[in-house]
């Protein structure tokens, strides 16, 4: 899917095969930082909006650090990481979602992202701790 694109000298990185959780972190991302323009064009919101943009891409940053984590301690080490900015992420929809600078909709949406990749992370995390 998505990875298939990062092949090649463009990114200097290549990754040969699928890999969920980097495909839903990198979309997620891409929303996060749509979200963060909107709110700073939109909504007129510059403090929300840079705390919600760093945890949400971190997500995706430390998964796709992890990817060639030095050990396998390292390797849980930022996907426990990159679980921690997803509850983070968390916190500021719902403090965006209570001061109403995004609607229910939005809200439901993001959530549901969000939650997903949280449940592949502790699916992961759990794993990977069990496998030191």
């Amino acid at each position: 899917m998505q990875n298939a694109k990062l092949k090649g000298a463009a990114h200097g990185i290549i990754i040969m095969k699928e890999n969920i959780i980097i495909d839903k972190t990198r979309a997620f991302s891409k929303r996060i930082v749509y979200l963060g323009k909107y709110l700073t064009e939109e909504k007129r919101e510059f403090i929300l909006s840079k705390q919600i943009v760093r945890s949400g891409t971190s997500i995706g940053a430390n998964v796709f650090e992890a990817q060639n984590g030095q050990s396998k301690s390292d390797f849980a080490s930022k996907m426990n990481i990159a679980l921690k900015e997803a509850t983070e992420t968390v916190y500021w929809l719902i403090v965006l979602h209570d001061t109403e600078y995004i609607t229910d909709k939005e809200y439901d949406s993001l959530y549901s992202d969000v939650n997903e990749i949280r449940n592949i992370l502790i699916s992961i995390c759990k794993t990977s701790y069990n496998n030191l």
